[in-house]
């Protein structure tokens, strides 16, 4: 999948998203890789664009989506 970087983030390296499958990819400065799935396309876009990609991503993607490590 293709993640974009996250600029000023100090816990997210990146994120992508698959509209089709509705899945969520999120790579972590520890350099582990996490994949959430049912994300809707809504849901990656108030996350991109949140002021805080860190903040909303623990408030309303972690812990609220299924998700496995893959890296």
């Amino acid at each position: 999948m293709d993640r974009k970087p996250v600029v000023g983030s100090s816990n997210i390296a990146s994120i992508g998203h698959d509209p089709e499958t509705k899945t969520l990819e999120v790579e972590f400065r520890s350099g582990s890789v996490h994949r959430y799935e049912g994300v809707e396309p809504e849901h990656y876009s108030m996350l991109i664009h949140a002021p805080s990609i860190g903040s909303h991503f623990h408030k309303f993607i972690r812990d609220k989506f299924p998700s496995k490590k893959v890296s």
